[in-house]
């Protein structure tokens, strides 16, 4: 048993992904018009609210069956497939991968698809960066059983940026883990989050931030 595991969120933790939907929403529009992009993402949101995780490949598939007609549309899944996302990491969210595990396991504990979100991780060299340490389920906060079977530990520390997951893992978990906030993307920002929901025990304005976090802060 470890003494600690650091468990990472991806999306707006480690990613900028509120930048990558920036980037696939101008793709949509300059190559299939804003009546598609509009549609998409409706149908996007519409899955999200079903599922409770982004679904990037499923709304995909939503919108084909819409226009099923329309070949070009069938180039929109390469897009994703091929987006550059190591591009699109925080500035020194390799550099505090490493300054952690100094310390103890890193772990990606992130929500998600089967297809796309090991895609994104892979593509985004984090994969590589955790060692294989990656667990994606469709609500994480639903299988911490599951991630003390696999990294057991006396405590935890998860580092993600939305304060929804930080406050659930805090009531199932209790002082076993400390919750480190990132205010960084638009759920982190989010006026209704931040007034309705506990403070994390660690708030920081960016990932980069840990860099300047000693050992005692999270294991003393």
């Amino acid at each position: 048993m470890d003494d600690v595991v650091f468990l990472f969120d991806v999306d707006n933790t480690l990613l900028d992904n509120d930048q990558v939907q920036r980037d696939l929403g101008e793709h949509l529009g300059t190559h299939y018009g804003t009546e598609a992009r509009d549609r998409y993402w409706a149908l996007f949101e519409d899955l999200r609210a079903a599922q409770g995780y982004a679904d990037y490949l499923g709304a995909l598939q939503r919108y084909r069956l819409e226009d099923l007609h329309n070949p070009k549309v069938l180039r929109i899944a390469n897009w994703l497939a091929d987006y550059p996302f190591a591009d699109r990491l925080y500035p020194h969210a390799l550099e505090v991968v490493r300054h952690v595990a100094a310390w103890g396991p890193v772990v990606i504990l992130s929500d998600g698809d089967a297809a796309f979100q090991p895609r994104k991780i892979e593509r985004a060299g984090l994969w590589h960066a955790f060692s294989d340490n990656v667990l994606i389920y469709i609500h994480k906060e639903q299988a911490l059983d599951d991630v003390e079977r696999l990294y057991p530990a006396r405590r935890y520390v998860m580092i993600d940026d939305k304060l929804r997951i930080l406050q659930a893992l805090k009531q199932q978990w209790a002082d076993r883990v400390i919750t480190v906030f990132p205010r960084q993307g638009h759920y982190a920002h989010d006026p209704q989050e931040i007034r309705t929901r506990p403070e994390a025990d660690i708030a920081i304005d960016a990932i980069g931030d840990l860099l300047a976090f000693g050992r005692d802060r999270f294991t003393g």
